[in-house]
This record gives structure tokens, sequence and C-alpha cells, in this order.
């Protein structure tokens, strides 16, 4: 299909002015090395994202967020920047990406960019001038520090990818933090004019007509100025982490080297710059398990993040009735001033049908309580297909995370394989070889399969997410949970004008769920089977129902 077919049905512009269309928003996550390959290098790009426009605006999402596809030597696949103000060519040019963004809203789909402000790449030329002496003009803007007398790093910070977070340089004498690859050292944000130059990046990509920012691991801008060492983590909490068990990065309890006060100020500078802009949008990336909530409390506060992204749905944790309304119930007492925004799957974790152990009733069942949860959602590229988790041999392996910790842990790319599109050769992702295998049982889920049929997992999402904008309560209306345990979620979403009664059976077998006093109506064109009016639902093993009244 050419970007003329795509896109020649489409209106001049589609976009509304509203300052608060990210409120309820359902947000598309591509990774655009393994979206669509229009070349035939084996790795998506910027082109292959065009083309698939219409795919994305027929799913009905209301913007795309896009992974990293600034110039990068690539050692962590595009989180490590070289340049903030390039395309890297092996995604294209400038020329695309601004195509890319004129073209998707023409088609009423926002774009947001991945910005990654925490680190660079060693080889960006800001750590190149600070790395070659004491006193140039940007000695300061890395994170560099004396040996103690026996000349071991600094403190005991560790890496979140394996190791010591502090490398050795030999041309400053000096230890450099770095928080993951020790190819990505940490800017300083200690130093005004790196404060300054970061800022001046978003306003650059704002100029180019974006519409937000998801911003990388955004708790890890500052480090203590005084490098105290981390206290240990209490043993019974370990577990309790976003980096895998085998990680001794959850050994210890980061009270001073990432979710520091100063960040508060700083974010609301960024606020300030995007408010310059109408209808800008920011989701933080918050790697905090120990304090989590509080801190998406303290950063989506007082003008500065618009959302946190939560982490609490993208564990391994089962999310059972029980635990979906114990997560909802804090978020709603702790994060008073907060919007949430929930996922479920991402490219950091293990796509959640696998990681959750579900078959494909209970994959349309949790995709239905994702969009009707009060908060903003993040979809990622594959999960409207259904995918579970890809194998990936070692000797395939691309992640250096899951080559320093295999076996135990495998790394990111089972969730980072290719979209397989159709069930031609290499899922019709590329006829070059993909930079990951195509995995056999994706290829059985191909979007050209699953469009003809009428009850896949695709045309759920899609008849959901339009079944979602039918009822804008569910997008923006208050939340209170009626019921949550092992067997029943139910709730109601009220907006003044609307209340929608939502029931969820997550049990094997049929239930009944009483419905709240009031004149209801049971909604028959949810894209679950229809039950009986009544003062009863009688919901059948893993569905759902909907019912609707005047709010008074």
């Amino acid at each position: 299909m050419s970007f003329l077919e795509a896109s020649s049905d489409a209106p001049r512009s589609a976009l509304k002015r509203d300052p608060d269309w990210w409120r309820g928003a359902v947000i598309y996550q591509v990774y655009p090395r393994s979206f669509q390959d229009s070349n035939d290098d084996g790795i998506g790009d910027l082109s292959g994202i065009i083309h698939r426009l219409g795919y994305l605006r027929r799913l009905g999402v209301d913007a795309i967020w896009i992974s990293p596809f600034f110039r990068s030597p690539m050692r962590d696949f595009g989180y490590d920047i070289s340049s903030f103000r390039d395309v890297d060519p092996m995604f294209g040019s400038m020329g695309d990406f601004e195509a890319l963004v004129h073209q998707a809203h023409r088609l009423g789909i926002r774009v947001l960019i991945d910005l990654v402000f925490n680190h660079t790449s060693s080889e960006h030329d800001w750590f190149k001038e600070s790395r070659s002496s004491r006193d140039n003009p940007k000695s300061d803007w890395y994170v560099w520090a004396d040996p103690r007398p026996d000349g071991t790093p600094p403190n005991n910070w560790l890496s979140i990818f394996g190791g010591p977070a502090w490398e050795w340089d030999s041309e400053r004498m000096q230890y450099y933090l770095h928080n993951f690859l020790t190819e990505q050292p940490d800017l300083n944000f200690h130093c005004p004019e790196v404060q300054d130059e970061l800022l001046d990046v978003a306003r650059f990509w704002l100029d180019k007509g974006v519409d937000g920012f998801r911003l990388d691991v955004v708790n890890f801008y500052f480090h203590d100025a005084d490098l105290r060492d981390n206290p240990a983590l209490p043993v019974e909490y370990r577990n309790d982490n976003t980096a895998p068990s085998v990680n001794p990065y959850n050994f210890q309890d980061h009270l001073y080297d990432k979710t520091r006060p100063a960040n508060l100020a700083f974010l609301q500078r960024l606020r300030e710059v995007m408010d310059e802009y109408p209808d800008i949008t920011s989701v933080g990336e918050i790697g905090e398990s120990q304090r989590g909530m509080e801190t998406q409390r303290d950063y989506t506060s007082n003008g500065r993040l618009h959302m946190a992204y939560d982490f609490d749905f993208l564990s391994g944790v089962f999310p059972s009735g029980s635990r979906i309304g114990k997560v909802l119930e804090r978020f709603g007492r702790v994060v008073t001033e907060g919007w949430a925004c929930w996922a479920f799957s991402n490219h950091d974790t293990v796509r959640y049908p696998t990681r959750w152990g579900l078959d494909d009733a209970q994959i349309r069942l949790y995709a239905a309580i994702l969009m009707t949860l009060r908060g903003t959602v993040c979809l990622y590229q594959g999960e409207e297909l259904g995918l579970g988790e890809a194998y990936v041999p070692f000797d395939e392996l691309q992640d250096p995370y899951g080559k320093r910790f295999w076996p135990k842990f495998r790394g990111r790319d089972g969730c980072r394989t290719p979209m397989p599109w159709t069930t031609e050769h290499n899922g019709g992702f590329s006829d070059g070889r993909p930079w990951l295998p195509v995995a056999i049982e994706h290829v059985e889920q191909a979007v050209s399969l699953q469009d003809r049929d009428a009850g896949s997992v695709l045309n759920f999402y899609r008849a959901f997410i339009a079944f979602r904008k039918t009822l804008p309560v569910l997008s923006k209306g208050d939340f209170t949970v009626v019921q949550a345990d092992d067997e029943v979620l139910s709730f109601i979403r009220d907006d003044g004008e609307t209340r929608v009664f939502v029931a969820f059976n997550l049990a094997e077998a049929p239930c009944k769920v009483a419905l709240p006093e009031g004149d209801w109506t049971i909604r028959d064109d949810a894209p679950f089977e229809p039950v009986p009016e009544g003062c009863e639902i009688h919901l059948p093993p893993r569905h759902g129902a909907f019912a609707t009244t005047a709010a008074h």
C-alpha cells in the first residue's frame, strides 16, 4: 500500500483544539525498529510508520508514542542518543519525521516522542568534550567524581544493567556515573547549562509539531550532590522491584541516586516550556518501586508533569479483582491531584498474556478492564493482536540487558520482535533479514488473519475503543469501586451527566451481579455477549457488561 493510498481519503486536518485531549486518551506505543520496514534492511523506520497510519486510525487510537529514533550508536537501541536534534539514518530523515507528523495530524492522530534526558551516548559530542579535561566548557555537564583513596568508585551506587554505576575514565582520571550501560553517561542536572540545553531540545521538537513527550526515567535526572551511599533494602522488599530478581540493583534502597527533591524545580521549568505551545501533554516514566505513587503525586502536582506512567500493572503480580481494587484505591488516596496513565505492556516488560498466563477470552476481558479504568491508556504495538512473549535464542539476542543476566533473565527482545502484518515472508515486516527473528506463533496471529475474523482479538480492540468513544464518561469520569474480589470487579464511572455501571466476571463460571439502585439501561452495543435486562446482570465467564443512567 502506498503513502497516497493510505491517505487519499484523509481530511486536510482532523485535529481539534483541546488542551485536555490527553485525559482518557488511548495512546499506542510504536517501537519503530520493529513496526514496519520500508526499505528492506530488516529494521523498521519512519516511512514504515507512515504507511501503517491507516491501520492505527482504524484501530481508533488518539495518539502514538514513538520510541527513540534519534541519532545513536544503538548500544541500547536508541536510548543512547548521540545527537538530540537529528534522526538516525537507519530510521530515515528529518523530512520523513515531518511528513509523519503532518500525515498523522491529517488522520486525527497526535504524536508523542520519547525524550531521553537522563543520559547521552558516550559518543555524543558533549561527552567527548567533557571527558577531554577537567576545565573545558562542558567539564561539569556529566557526573564526574574522584576515586576513593584506594582507587575504588566514590560510592556504592549500582547500575540497572548490572555492576557498579561508575566507570573509570583514563583521560580525566576520574569516574563518571552511568545508571545504565557504561556507554550511557549520566548528564549532570545540577549544572544550569545542561538544564537550559535540554529545554531547548524540547522546544526544537515542539517546533516540529509534536504533541507531547514520554519522558524516559524521569526520576533519574538528579543525583545526590554529596554522593552519599545508598542503604541496603530490607530483604522482604527486594522482589517488589521493576528490575529482574537476579539483579543486585534490587539490594539497595535508591535514596540518593534518583528521585531527588531538586528534580521538582526542573520539571516545573519543563512544564513552562510545554505551556508555551497549545494542546501539549507529558507522561513521565517513574522507575521507583518503594515510593512510586508518592513520586507520581509529587511529579504531577503544582504544574509539573501532566501524567505519570504507572508500573503497578507492568509487574508479574496477577491483577486479580482485589489487587486492581487496591491499586486504584491507593492511587485515588495518594495521587490526589494527578492523572493516571495505565499500561499492561511496553518495550521493557514481558508481554502481559505471557506474564499473567492469559487465554484469548482473558485477553479480551483485561483489555476491556484497562480501557475502562479512570486514566489514560497506553497500548504497546502487538498488544491488540494478543501477542505473547516471543522466545529469542541466545545467539540471536540483541539486548545487552538480556546478555548480562542470561538465562534467568532473557532480556527485553521477546517483546520487541517485529509486528506480524501478514502470513507472508517475515510476517510482512520486511523482505530483508529482520534485526530480531519474527516469531512463528506471531505469524499465526497476523493482522491479515485477524482482520477478516469478526471474533479476533484485534477486532475486539477495535470494537471496544469505538464503544468507549460513545461514552465519554469512560474517559474522564470519576471512579468508584463497587466490588473488587477474585470473581467480580465492578465500579461506577460518573461525569456529572452520565453514570455507567461496569461489571466484569473474572471467574471461570457464570455469576450474577446486582445493579446499583436506580433506573439503569443495559448497553447492548458493548463488544461482549448481550445480557438481559433486570435487577441483576447475568454474566458468562470472562465477560463484561455496561449499564447507563442519568447522573443526579
